[in-house]
């Protein structure tokens, strides 16, 4: 007798939806016997969520600090010796020094003042010399004028100036009106009797512009007859 004949259905295989049913359910029963022990022993290791922070917590992202190799040995530092520091020095401030691109040439000597025109020379006689009728009632101051070969200048300008006995003295004269000196003899009449004085007059040779010919030339005169008369001297340099 066949099964058919015995009212018994034939058993239909297995598809795949019976087997990916079968895999759910298998997953599902893991599932929650896994939550099952977690929750009888929350400090298993098989807790990835431990209570309180376990071996199970996720480690976190700490940096390491950077270690040396295991070879590396520090040196010694050495130890300076403090030494006395000596205080710092006044250093003057350079200064621009000149300088020239052409060689230097011989320096020139230098060259002594010019002089006057004229030079001149003073002595002092007795008026008697040039006015023996007047004796010792007479002062005054007298000359000539001559160039480099002696030969007398006619019409130069003589002038007299200072201070005599208390009195103020500017005369002016010209060459050749007094003869009795010579050709170009010139003469200043200061009073009736000698009067001393040191250096208080000054007798000069100057041109029509009153421009100086020769230095002034300081005199003194005296109280003594035989010098109551001064004599000046004009040569011009060569």
């Amino acid at each position: 007798m066949s099964n058919s004949s015995k009212g018994i259905k034939p058993r239909r295989p297995m598809n795949m939806w019976d087997i990916f049913t079968i895999a759910v359910l298998i997953i599902t029963v893991c599932i929650a016997g896994y939550f099952l022990m977690i929750f009888i022993n929350p400090n298993s290791s098989m807790n990835l969520l431990p209570p309180g922070g376990g071996a199970g917590a996720i480690p976190s992202s700490t940096p390491e600090p950077i270690k040396l190799e295991a070879t590396w040995t520090p040196s010694p530092t050495l130890m300076v010796t403090p030494t006395n520091t000596p205080p710092p020095t006044w250093t003057p401030i350079a200064t621009d020094t000149p300088f020239s691109l052409v060689p230097p040439t011989r320096t020139p000597k230098p060259t002594s003042t010019p002089k006057a025109p004229f030079s001149s020379t003073v002595t002092q006689v007795a008026s008697t010399l040039i006015h023996p009728e007047s004796a010792c009632n007479w002062a005054g101051v007298g000359g000539t004028v001559v160039d480099s070969n002696n030969a007398h200048l006619i019409g130069m300008v003589v002038v007299l100036r200072g201070f005599l006995d208390g009195k103020t003295v500017d005369l002016t004269t010209v060459t050749g009106i007094n003869k009795e000196y010579g050709p170009s003899g010139f003469e200043f009449v200061l009073g009736d009797a000698p009067v001393a004085s040191n250096k208080t007059l000054y007798v000069q040779l100057v041109d029509q512009s009153s421009l100086p010919l020769s230095d002034k030339v300081e005199i003194s005169t005296s109280a003594d007859c035989a010098k109551n008369l001064v004599i000046v001297r004009f040569k011009k340099n060569k």
